[in-house]
């Protein structure tokens, strides 16, 4: 059955769309065993496996894995050696190995970009003041590898290893979900071959997450967990805000295409199934100025979607979080873009260049009918660890900067510190602070 066409007179029909997208925050999701469970459920789970491995460390990860990953999970399964990483590497096609290399530096070169520099400002009365960039200790990247470990994440590890490596961080931790037999998948060795990371653990879901946080055996605790992974995954690295650094809370994949009369039904069709078959919460939404491709586009999406060999998430996806939307004129297909913040934006226009000013809210922005979702998710160069659930408004990509800290630096000259002791005094006395005071007063020749 083709998807259902709304035809949306005024922005007020809005509100219903935009309330069921938020739906999604509530997350529908399974207990590790397979079992349905209610968000508080799921959270009381979460931060007993966080106890339990803060506890009893390896003990605990092996524990967990051999329950739930690989029933037969040894200890010397849990670190990967340099050996089978070697392996790994030479495993895989040439071809594929080709394409991993290619994405890599495709990667490399745009977060070389974002790369910030230490900097400082010297005043005529030899003061220094300035700000040092520098990268973490040590980063810890969750790579997930799907149902039984056979579907890696290859480009989640680019994605998130990339920008770790162009900040300097000098040790990189990956951890994954071993497959049944207890090995982790060879494509996620062969990449992290690639990219010179030597430290893979087996280890998944919340149970993974907590190894990073607190250490397990030879595994170090990190200082940043960055990388996508299910409620589990995502509800570990909320519990552990502040106690360690994390990239982003990330939802449901999304996307969102604006499309005028120059757009091809089928190309939309196929950018709007790349998400739905993601995940049943996935979004795919459609705005577009014609009322005639509109319908035209349901009837495609409904063609390309029953072909597909995940075409059950699809549906899911698309009958609980998926629109096609006639509007009567771009301005207000812009205003609906800006109040969903989406995670993806396809401007599949005449002229995309020309409306991107007035895109306020979106994880990320594809101009054009050859740009792709997937181009950017896998190959471009930008990273695809991206705000959802509307935090566009307010979030970035995951970055160069997840992985450095920014610290502030103050050499006041003598001349500086005597301008300002007497203001900082009564600025300290009118906030209470007596001490902070004095502390600026006795640098004055005689006071105390």
């Amino acid at each position: 059955m083709p998807i259902p066409v709304l035809i949306m007179k005024d922005l007020h029909e809005a509100d219903e769309l935009l309330h069921r997208l938020a739906g999604r925050a509530e997350p529908l999701s399974s207990t590790p065993a397979g079992g349905e469970a209610s968000a508080p459920s799921t959270e009381a789970a979460v931060a007993a496996i966080l106890a339990d491995v803060r506890t009893r460390g390896l003990e605990a990860v092996l524990d967990y894995t051999r329950r739930f990953d690989a029933p037969n999970f040894r200890t010397e399964d849990f670190a990967v050696t340099p050996e089978a990483l070697r392996r790994a590497a030479a495993s895989i096609a040439p071809e594929d190995a080709a394409i991993i290399a290619e994405a890599a530096a495709n990667i490399r070169a745009f977060h070389e970009a974002q790369k910030a520099q230490s900097w400082f400002l010297p005043r005529q009365d030899g003061s220094i003041f300035g700000q040092r960039i520098s990268p973490v200790d040590r980063a810890g990247l969750y790579v997930p590898a799907g149902q039984g470990g056979t579907t890696p994440l290859i480009s989640s590890l680019l994605m998130g290893a990339i920008p770790a490596l162009v900040a300097g961080v000098p040790e990189i931790i990956v951890v994954s979900p071993p497959m049944a037999n207890g090995a982790i998948n060879e494509h996620i060795l062969a990449a992290a071959s690639l990219l010179g990371i030597t430290q893979v653990y087996a280890a998944g879901s919340a149970w993974g997450i907590a190894a990073l946080a607190y250490g397990a055996g030879p595994l170090q605790a990190v200082d940043v967990i960055a990388g996508p992974g299910n409620i589990f995954v995502t509800t570990a690295k909320r519990l552990l805000i502040g106690s360690v650094g994390i990239d982003m809370l990330a939802g449901p994949s999304e996307i969102c295409i604006v499309a005028d009369a120059s757009a091809r039904a089928d190309w939309v069709a196929a950018d709007m199934l790349s998400q739905a078959e993601h995940d049943p919460l996935a979004s795919s939404i459609c705005l577009c100025t014609e009322a005639s491709f509109a319908r035209a586009l349901a009837k495609e999406l409904a063609r390309q979607r029953d072909i597909l060999p995940r075409k059950e998430i699809a549906r899911a996806a698309l009958s609980r979080y998926g629109a096609i939307i006639a509007v009567p004129h771009l301005d207000m297909a812009l205003e609906l873009v800006n109040r969903i913040a989406p995670e993806h934006l396809e401007l599949l226009i005449a002229d995309p260049w020309a409306v991107l000013p007035r895109v306020r809210h979106a994880g990320a922005v594809f101009l054009g009918h050859y740009s792709p979702e997937p181009i950017g998710d896998y190959f471009a160069g930008p990273n695809h660890v991206l705000p959802t659930m509307g935090t566009a408004r307010f979030s970035s990509a995951l970055s160069v900067d997840t992985f450095c800290k920014k610290t502030s630096i103050i050499a006041a000259s003598r001349t500086f510190c005597a301008a300002g002791a007497e203001a900082v005094a009564r600025l300290a006395r009118l906030e209470g602070l007596e001490a902070h005071a004095r502390s600026a007063l006795c640098r004055l020749d005689g006071q105390n």
